[in-house]
């Protein structure tokens, strides 16, 4: 067949161009990389701008809070009665306030005189407001009272409102809120700072006919005195918390409900006349919150959570304690139109808010600069819980697809940042929720882990989750209950990953020492735009594995490097055994083999005795290497060709992809035809397998099919036929 013959005639033709042209493939991958920065996530650094936090001073201790909404003019009216502790005395009170009207305000001590604000000096820029008193505030504890207006804005962010439209087709508004990073302030005058935490009593004045929502469950529901068309919803007290996690929701909705199997009420909000598409969503947060109690081993603190669909929604969705928002697409599924993926994507999403309730709710970050350890942390155990919930999805070879991997491609640039980011302004928190903080956050955390190991990952979870739940913590804070747990170097490690920019390229070559096999390994910087030329190249404690085509699902050895350079032996290695690095794809770095140890995994590849998530990376690698110039296309096109059995959906979704990037790179070559009929012979068997037409209980094939038809049409235009 061609494939056999024809495909090493390209290899020769390119083998006399030697690597790919450095300039180039720089100028066309340079480029494409600058269109695609935005799309794929990595945010620019902002400027840093003065800040300074709230005075410590006066800190609430319980805020009491009535909001009243109107659904038709879009403002509302806001009460705020806060238990509060003076600690320094003083005659002004700073707190955060944006977009609102501050009516009156006082303060009066515990067993004391009301003492009435005699001025409110707003700070527009800074979104702060000073209440100004005649008579100093002493300390011990008392009652600020604030009456206040606000709007509902059309913003999506603080409280605002969100256009639906009914069954009936009439334009209706819900009111509901989106408070993270720091935009309770639009909402009611509070300290809104993470670290600042305190109890929640809030109360929502609403039409009786609308659906009311906060963090806790419905505790009372009466009339309202002024007005019999409304009613006021009075909701049971949260725990310590944060306000950022603070929310509620007014709207026309539908629900589903069950119990999970601990005791907790679970119900599904969606839109009137679509209760039948929450049934997936309930189905997977019923399965995760008994998961994440045994996993971390911490009761979910909460009596109810409750998972809702918004219209208009900026962010995926909001991990609000006990009243997670999503977009639409997010949480609903339509069982009789939604496919594979739609599915996989709703879990995956419920998994990651649902983990928060425990990281990030229960303890939280002391400051915006550890939000990576939040967004990260989810981002990974997201994976590890449909993992658990559906283990028919092979969810971590997807992982790699579109978290990790993607990570890489951006963390290669030369203007990618470090994971840990400092923050100072609050303006500059939005500049960090990017793929970064996500992504490549995810993938060192399953890098830690795997070196680790789950039992004593565990143990240090349930040590770091016991010790500041209801609390803040710093990023240092999970590495030493981490370390205490496992008694290996956590900090030193993850600092060498979380506080500089990039990873390793790790260069091994291998030698037969009788029965045994010798590996060197060496380390440097991978860079897009090929080798490294700075002065003093950045080293990393690197968990490496190994392992043999003896197991290829089992680590033979596990080492660290933490040098440049060193050596391994392994012991009873024959010489016919294949060897590779980095089972699973686990490890964040990327890896080149010698000519001959790339050749003999040919074979495993071929046999699909190699793991499909490694069959994954390793062709990764190898076209991110001969895109940067540091080797041959050839020795791409040579490995492509052992892939021609692949019946993985995940893996050909990557190679379609790559080979469609190296098929642009040569379009206006000598070499397009003939990358064109490789690529076709690359494709055709399993376009053979797959055919058009879907059948019955075909799983996987379907997303395969969708995925190989749209790369045919727009990448590579390969026509597949059955």
């Amino acid at each position: 067949m061609w494939l056999a013959a024809a495909a090493p005639s390209l290899a020769r033709r390119l083998l006399f161009l030697g690597p790919p042209p450095p300039p180039l493939l720089l100028l066309v991958f340079s480029r494409s990389s600058r269109r695609r920065l935005h799309s794929l996530g990595l945010a620019a650094m902002p400027e840093k701008r003065p800040f300074e936090r709230l005075p410590a001073d006066v800190s609430p201790i319980n805020y009491s809070l009535c909001l009243k909404p109107d659904l038709l003019d879009f403002t509302f009216e806001g009460k705020l009665e806060a238990a509060a502790q003076v600690r320094q005395a003083t005659n002004q009170i700073v707190m955060n306030c944006a977009d609102i009207d501050i009516i009156t305000a006082s303060y009066a001590p515990e067993g004391d005189e009301e003492i009435h604000a005699t001025g409110f000096n707003y700070q527009n820029e800074d979104e702060k407001v000073t209440l100004s008193f005649p008579s100093t505030l002493q300390t011990g504890t008392g009652t600020l009272k604030i009456d206040f207006v606000g709007e509902l804005n059309d913003k999506m962010k603080g409280f605002y409102r969100s256009k639906y439209t009914t069954p009936s087709g009439e334009v209706r508004y819900a009111a509901v809120t989106q408070f993270e990073a720091t935009d309770a302030r639009r909402a009611f005058p509070c300290w809104d700072e993470p670290a600042i935490k305190a109890t929640f009593d809030i109360s929502l004045v609403v039409p009786k006919d609308r659906v009311a929502l906060s963090n806790m469950n419905v505790i009372d529901r009466k009339p309202y005195p002024d007005d019999e068309n409304l009613v006021e919803v009075k909701f049971a007290r949260t725990p310590v918390m944060s306000t950022y996690l603070v929310a509620f929701v007014v709207g026309e909705y539908d629900f589903v409900e069950t119990r999970s199997k601990d005791g907790v009420c679970v119900r599904v909000y969606t839109p009137v006349g679509k209760a039948e598409q929450g049934k997936f969503a309930l189905e997977v947060a019923a399965k995760t919150l008994p998961f994440y109690k045994d996993y971390f081993n911490v009761p979910y603190p909460l009596p109810k959570i409750d998972l809702i669909a918004i219209a208009d929604f900026a962010a995926g969705a909001m991990e609000n304690w006990g009243l997670v928002t999503y977009r639409e697409t997010a949480l609903l599924i339509d069982p009789k139109n939604s496919c594979s993926s739609s599915r996989q994507w709703v879990a995956l999403v419920v998994g990651h808010e649902l983990a928060h309730q425990w990281f990030g709710n229960l303890v939280t970050m002391e400051w915006w600069t550890h939000l990576w350890l939040n967004e990260g942390f989810a981002s990974w155990i997201e994976y590890l819980c449909v993992d658990h919930c559906f283990p028919e999805y092979d969810i971590w070879t997807q992982f790699v697809s579109a978290d990790y991997t993607r990570a890489q491609e951006l963390d290669a640039l030369d203007n990618s940042h470090p994971i840990e980011v400092s923050v100072g302004h609050p303006s500059e928190v939005d500049e960090i929720f990017d793929a970064i903080s996500y992504s490549k956050g995810a993938s060192v955390i399953r890098m830690l882990h795997d070196y680790i190991g789950d039992k004593d990952f565990k143990k240090g979870m349930n040590m770091y989750l016991t010790k500041f739940q209801q609390k803040n913590a710093a990023t240092e804070d999970l590495w030493e209950s981490l370390e205490n747990a496992s008694g290996k170097p956590i900090a030193a490690v993850m600092n060498t990953w979380t506080k500089q920019m990039g990873f390793p390229l790790i260069y091994v070559e291998a030698e037969q020492v009788e029965d045994d096999r010798l590996l060197r390994l060496s380390q440097k910087k991978f860079c897009a735009g090929g080798s490294y030329v700075g002065e003093d190249c950045p080293q990393w404690m690197v968990p490496i594995t190994i392992s043999t085509s003896e197991d290829p699902n089992q680590a033979k050895l596990k080492i660290l490097m933490d040098k440049p350079e060193m050596n391994v032996v392994l012991k009873n290695v024959k010489p016919d055994q294949w060897v590779k690095l980095n089972l699973g794809t686990v490890g964040f770095y990327r890896t080149q083999y010698s000519s001959a140890m790339l050749e003999s995994l040919l074979p495993g590849i071929r046999d699909l005795s190699l793991p499909p998530v490694d069959r994954l990376g390793l062709q990764n690698d190898l076209f991110s290497l001969a895109r940067a110039g540091i080797i041959s296309t050839v020795e791409v096109l040579k490995v492509m060709e052992a892939f021609v059995n692949e019946p993985n959906y995940t893996v050909w979704s990557d190679l379609s992809c790559n080979l469609g990037i190296l098929s642009t790179l040569l379009s206006h070559t000598d070499f397009y035809e003939e990358i064109q009929e490789f690529v076709k012979d690359v494709f055709s068997p399993i376009g053979e397998r797959l055919g058009w037409d879907p059948k019955p209980g075909e799983g996987w094939s379907a997303m395969a099919r969708s995925r190989l038809t749209a790369t045919s049409a727009s990448q590579v235009q390969v026509i597949l036929l059955p």
